[in-house]
């Protein structure tokens, strides 16, 4: 990049909320012409930097230049008309309204008020086939694929003289085709010298259309590299945060034994479960008393996964079965009258209910599978829940007190305390320790364990590989939402072969692996 001028600098940005540093002094550079891969984890502060950007938030410290001009917008609309565009994962359009409509609004051609809806459609038309896009501009955009509407909404993004786009996770709907079309286009308008932020989670993409690659973690800046220089193993370990050669190594007792639990039939059997769009065709086996673990990086997989084997995705390919025989888990009551249970990784929006209080989100799933109209006598519920507060150390031990008046690590206990009410076979825990403090996470750690000794089947996801190795009797690995191989967590398996498994998505046959 020597000689050119970036057309985007970010210097020293930082960005605090309450009790939350989500950026701390990052620099980000962008030049014309070129396709960054903007990388990181969840809450490395790729998104704050993008609504930092483009005015969404107004940042504490730090300059932003735009084609050498200092700028600071206050907001996405003042943003797009400086050149500065966004694009996200969920299409931020008007599905009720025409392909054109949605290209113009607020932009639309007018003759003393009226709409030139002539030449509104003709633009419209133009633009799209630009982008190498024949459609009928006058449907509802509802009416199209997510990967049209995509398309529809970089047109509007380059009708408005962009110099700078931003496609933020734009890939995470779309099909091996769709995305293709995309990368087309994508490196078109890189061509035609615009300079494009792409945000994504799947490593095959970032090496497939990004010229240079900036990492962040925690809130800070790792580095900037061009893509052909960074090998897909080291972005791995930028992003984690963990050099291969400092990973601790674990204690031997660790590792725990699958052969005898193998022996068994399966409790759940899933061959060739998949839905389109979300999570390609795999095949997974969950004995009990059995952990198996989920590795993988954020967006990988993981958790849509767990959604179909617990129903609430529905799976539009391949088979379960529970105890040997054929099972439908079409939807989560399914789910639970097969006694699976599903801790999500978002307990504030899809586990509590910060309203109600402790004893009263310990019961809801017990509630739900009995029926509405059979309440749990309240001196039954008071039973159960004493007996879970005591045995989680669940504080306060005040059974009354509001939900969200808890600490995050008490929040997921009372999560853990009302999937184990229901007595489960199967407890799917999707990220149980993100967010928690290191004394509630060596506790539920713990707690997966005796719950495994004690004969109960365990998916654990999570985005720490030290809990994964530590609980996991085997460790199915995930990558660009495919699952890519199953690993027998035996004395050949360390942070370093699932690092790398992750970073190349093939399977390594220098150790046992999971037929």
């Amino acid at each position: 990049m020597s000689g050119r001028q970036p057309v985007l600098t970010m210097t020293a940005i930082s960005k605090s909320f309450p009790g939350v540093r989500a950026l701390d002094g990052v620099d980000f550079r962008l030049f014309p012409g070129e396709v960054h891969a903007l990388m990181g984890e969840n809450g490395a502060g790729k998104s704050t930097l993008i609504k930092v950007l483009t005015g969404v938030y107004a940042h504490d410290a730090g300059d932003i230049e735009l084609a050498g001009q200092q700028v600071s917008f206050t907001g996405p609309m003042q943003a797009a008309a400086a050149g500065v565009s966004t694009v996200y994962q969920e299409v931020n359009l008007c599905a009720n309204l025409s392909v054109a409509e949605n290209i113009f609004i607020g932009r639309e051609p007018r003759t003393l008020g009226a709409i030139r809806w002539g030449e509104m459609r003709r633009r419209a038309r133009d633009l799209l086939a630009r982008l190498d896009l024949h459609i009928d501009v006058t449907q509802l955009l509802g009416t199209y694929s997510l990967a049209v509407q995509q398309m529809v909404a970089i047109a509007r993004a380059i009708d408005i003289q962009a110099r700078v786009l931003i496609l933020d996770e734009p890939t995470s709907s779309l099909d091996a085709t769709e995305v293709e079309q995309l990368f087309r286009i994508m490196r078109q308008l890189r061509d035609e010298g615009i300079a494009i932020i792409f945000v994504t989670h799947f490593l095959d993409q970032v090496y497939g259309i990004a010229d240079r690659i900036t990492v962040l973690r925690n809130g800070r800046l790792v580095g900037e590299y061009p893509t052909a220089e960074l090998p897909q193993l080291a972005l791995v370990e930028k992003m984690i945060g963990k050099e291969l050669d400092v990973l601790e190594s674990l204690d031997e007792q660790s590792k725990r034994d699958l052969a005898a639990l193998e022996a068994s039939t399966p409790f759940l059997q899933a061959e060739e479960l998949g839905r389109r769009g979300s999570v390609a065709p795999f095949s997974l086996t969950i004995h009990a008393g059995e952990v198996v673990g989920l590795a993988g990086l954020l967006g990988s997989g993981r958790t849509e996964v767990a959604r179909l084997l617990f129903g609430a995705d529905r799976a539009d390919h391949g088979r379960t079965a529970v105890d040997g025989k054929p099972a439908s888990l079409r939807n989560p009551i399914a789910a639970i009258g097969h006694d699976i249970a599903f801790c999500s990784e978002n307990r504030r929006t899809e586990g509590l209910v910060g309203e109600l209080s402790v004893r009263e989100n310990i019961i809801l799933a017990m509630q739900a599978a009995r029926g509405w109209l059979r309440p749990i006598p309240r001196r039954r519920q008071d039973e159960l829940v004493d007996k879970y507060v005591k045995a989680l150390s669940i504080r306060p031990a005040d059974p009354e007190t509001p939900v969200r008046n808890l600490s995050g690590g008490n929040q997921q206990k009372v999560l853990l305390a009302r999937w184990l009410i229901t007595e489960p076979r199967l407890l799917i825990l999707d990220e149980p320790t993100r967010g928690i403090d290191v004394g509630a996470k060596a506790e539920i750690q713990k707690l997966v364990v005796q719950l495994s000794d004690g004969g109960m089947a365990v998916l654990f996801i999570s985005a720490e590989l030290e809990e994964v190795l530590r609980l996991s009797h085997k460790i199915a690995v995930m990558r660009d939402r495919q699952l890519v191989t199953e690993l027998a967590n035996d004395h050949t398996v360390d942070a370093d072969r699932v690092m790398q498994t992750i970073a190349s998505g093939t399977r390594h046959h220098e150790g046992p692996e999971v037929a």
